[in-house]
């Protein structure tokens, strides 16, 4: 059972776990108004572990798998992850830029991490996920679309709408229909 969430006036969640990330700035002048979708695992397709927190920090080691030894100097973040039991992480509070989505668009507004909440979602591209993720993803997407108003149903995107042909996220595993039944 997914507890009820709330938000403080610093912009955090409870309950969720907060491991504050370096990787994020103050955003510019406007209003939030997109929710990005994204899916996250490290090593790629291992799931549990530290690695995302650990990447979202700042303090990878490239020792720990081959694979981090391309990644382990990104300066990366997402607002939230929002893990296979449904545990939910956040790393930036929502009145700051996280840096999760790159060179991107939203309907010919060029970068989306000035205007978007990131939320990650461990798994794959393919991997389904879980029922657990789906409710705390609905849990919070409520909770922000009260908070910013202007993240209607129609801006609520994946990483793949954002940056086309850069990115794959989140991928054929995430079921769009089954967000909105929630």
């Amino acid at each position: 059972m997914t507890l009820p969430l709330t938000m403080n006036a610093d912009f955090w969640l409870t309950p969720a776990r907060h491991c504050p990330s370096p990787h994020h700035d103050e955003r510019p002048e406007g209003e939030v108004s997109l929710l990005v979708i994204h899916s996250i695992s490290l090593p790629p397709a291992r799931y549990g572990g530290p690695y995302i927190d650990q990447l979202f920090l700042g303090n990878l080691n490239p020792d720990d798998d081959p694979y981090f030894a391309d990644i382990h100097l990104l300066r990366v973040s997402a607002h939230c992850l929002i893990r296979r039991d449904g545990e939910l992480v956040q790393y930036v509070p929502f009145n700051k830029r996280a840096w999760h989505a790159g060179q991107s668009d939203f309907n010919g507004r060029a970068r989306c991490n000035d205007f978007a909440i990131g939320i990650e979602l461990e798994g794959t591209d393919t991997d389904r996920f879980t029922a657990a993720q789906y409710r705390q993803l609905t849990a919070v997407t409520r909770l922000l679309q009260a908070r910013f108003p202007a993240i209607t149903t129609e801006r609520i995107v994946g990483h793949s709408d954002i940056a086309p042909g850069r990115k794959t996220d989140p991928g054929t595993g995430f079921d769009w229909d089954f967000l909105k039944q929630l």
